[in-house]
Order: structure tokens, then C-alpha cells, then sequence
């Protein structure tokens, strides 16, 4: 096992054992719910989202150490963000995870989401680590463009279920 493997198994242990933005939002922009009914991984989103930035962001849920600590690093990296720049990062994020042998290129500011790529190797925890990512882009987008609604999504090929409710209703 190489060095740079340890330091992100450090990682990812840190953010699973002591996981980042941890709790509610009392009235958010956008509450959202994303299970993976496969293993059982869960994670509720609060979002609040003003002027088009991420002024605060809470998870609530349970997981894997994949899953929290993908939603821990997540929240920590969009966090004070616009929206464009929070939609950017979850590409690169979903692109990183996704492209098979093509090595993506992090940018620095970005360099904590390096230590999910040894992921990569284990095909059934990919969807673990995608779940908090996925389950941001669908609350992004409604916050966007269906504000006050509630919505169901489903995405078959990701195995997730969730809600999205927008303006605490």
C-alpha cells in the first residue's frame, strides 16, 4: 500500500468519524432526501441557497464510511459557493468517479476529493460515494426552478429514491 493510499484512507476516516455539517437547518431553500435501497445508505441535504450561493448546508442521514465521508468532504467544498460553481464541482466529482481510464484532473482547491478515487476500484461502492452528490444536483436544480413545489425523483440507473422539498413545506 502506498502512502498517498494511507493518507486518504486517514481521510476518509476522519470525515466518517468526525463528519463535517453534521445536523438540521430549521427552515432551509431546499430539503432534500436521497436513498441507495442496495445497502441501505441514506442522507438528508438542507440547503440554504441565497442570492445564487450556498450560504449553509446540513446532512443528516446514515451511511457507509464511503457515503458520510462524501457528503462530509461535499459540504466542506460547497459551502460559500454559487450554485454554477457547486454544479461545477459535482461534474468533475460525478466525471472523476465515472470516467474509466482517464485519470480527471482535481484542481488544488479541490484536492479533498483526490482521496475518493481509490473508490474507483471497488465498482458496487461507487453509488455510496455518488449518493450525497446526486442527491445536491437534484436540490440545486430545485431550488432553481421549482421553487415552493414538492417533487419526487427517481434515478434508475443510480438506484436512488428521494424527495425534494423546497422552503421548508
Amino acid at each position: 500500500m502506498s502512502l498517498s493510499d494511507d493518507l486518504y484512507r486517514e481521510t476518509i476516516l476522519d470525515h466518517y468519524h468526525h463528519p463535517r455539517n453534521q445536523g438540521v437547518i430549521e427552515h432551509p431553500t431546499v430539503k432534500v432526501e436521497g436513498v441507495n435501497p442496495l445497502c441501505g445508505d441514506e442522507v438528508t441535504l438542507y440547503i440554504n441557497v441565497n442570492n445564487k450561493t450556498i450560504d449553509d448546508v446540513k446532512i443528516h442521514g446514515k451511511g457507509c464510511s464511503i457515503n458520510t465521508a462524501s457528503g462530509s468532504i461535499m459540504s466542506d467544498l460547497i459551502k460559500g459557493k454559487s450554485v454554477e460553481e457547486a454544479s461545477k464541482t459535482i461534474e468533475l466529482f460525478k466525471s472523476m468517479m465515472l470516467t474509466k481510464g482517464v485519470e480527471v484532473e482535481i484542481p488544488e482547491e479541490l484536492e479533498d476529493l483526490e482521496c475518493l478515487q481509490g473508490v474507483k476500484k471497488y465498482p458496487v461502492r461507487i453509488k455510496c460515494a455518488l449518493l450525497p452528490w446526486n442527491t445536491l444536483a437534484e436540490g440545486l436544480k430545485t431550488a432553481e426552478t421549482k421553487a415552493g413545489q414538492f417533487v419526487h425523483f427517481e434515478t434508475n440507473g443510480d438506484h436512488e429514491l428521494g424527495r425534494v422539498v423546497v422552503n421548508g413545506g
